[in-house]
């Protein structure tokens, strides 16, 4: 799954690799979690476009969002199928812009905090589904999930879900919903190859949703390990 992930990368940089129009200036976040509005990359008319979008995604069809569950995720194998997802596989699929996330491996009931990067320190792009969801008064809220697939061995060990990752090669097939169909486009929701990322583990500060900063991400040394070990041993 995706819960938490990190964008340090400068507004100008990433706007070069996803090649929008648009010029927004934003802070680093080393801490970007489900509800916050979050950076989203779309198709429209033929060009790409930046937009603020509220991480959560909500179906057309929902009546009233306080009793529709918050989906922050879709999953590869279901989104063609899913009603909650299939029209937005067709018509809205999207990119995220990301330099890296968080997952919590469990290990002797302890939740542990990785931070998860490419090895090359560039930035990905997380498949996404989009919905403008319209309230019964006029209200518009555009809405996002991150699509997820099945873990591969070496990064199972961590969670046996990871975000899916399009590679810059293929950002204009992802996008274009009228050259590339569902059914194509869905092949493309694979997980990383073997060695394409790295990672290691983090404070727990991460835990909290209030926190920010580099510190964030900052690997924890093998006596800081230790440290946590011990005292989650005692009694």
């Amino acid at each position: 799954m995706c819960g938490r992930y990190v964008i340090t990368s400068a507004p100008e940089a990433l706007r070069r690799l996803f090649n929008y129009g648009e010029q927004p200036n934003f802070p680093p976040h080393f801490n970007v979690a489900p509800t916050q509005p979050i950076p989203v990359v779309i198709r429209e008319s033929g060009t790409r476009h930046f937009r603020l979008m509220r991480w959560g995604f909500l179906p057309a069809w929902v009546k009233d969002p306080r009793k529709f569950a918050l989906v922050i995720n879709a999953r590869a194998e279901t989104v063609l199928e899913k009603p909650s997802f299939r029209a937005a596989m067709r018509r809205r699929r999207c990119l995220l812009p990301a330099d890296g996330y968080y997952e919590w491996q469990t290990t002797d009931g302890r939740k542990r905090p990785f931070f998860i990067r490419r090895r090359d320190g560039q930035p990905i792009g997380f498949a996404g589904l989009f919905e403008t969801w319209a309230g019964p008064n006029g209200e518009e809220v555009d809405t996002v999930a991150i699509i997820t697939a099945a873990a591969p061995p070496e990064m199972a060990v961590l969670h046996d879900r990871l975000p899916v990752t399009i590679d810059p090669q293929d950002f204009e097939a992802w996008l274009d919903t009228e050259a590339t169909d569902a059914a194509m486009a869905a092949r493309l929701l694979a997980a990383p190859p073997l060695g394409i990322f790295a990672w290691h583990e983090v404070s727990t500060a991460v835990n909290r949703v209030a926190n920010d900063g580099p510190h964030l991400i900052a690997p924890l040394g093998p006596e800081e390990i230790a440290a946590t070990d011990a005292a989650d041993a005692r009694p």
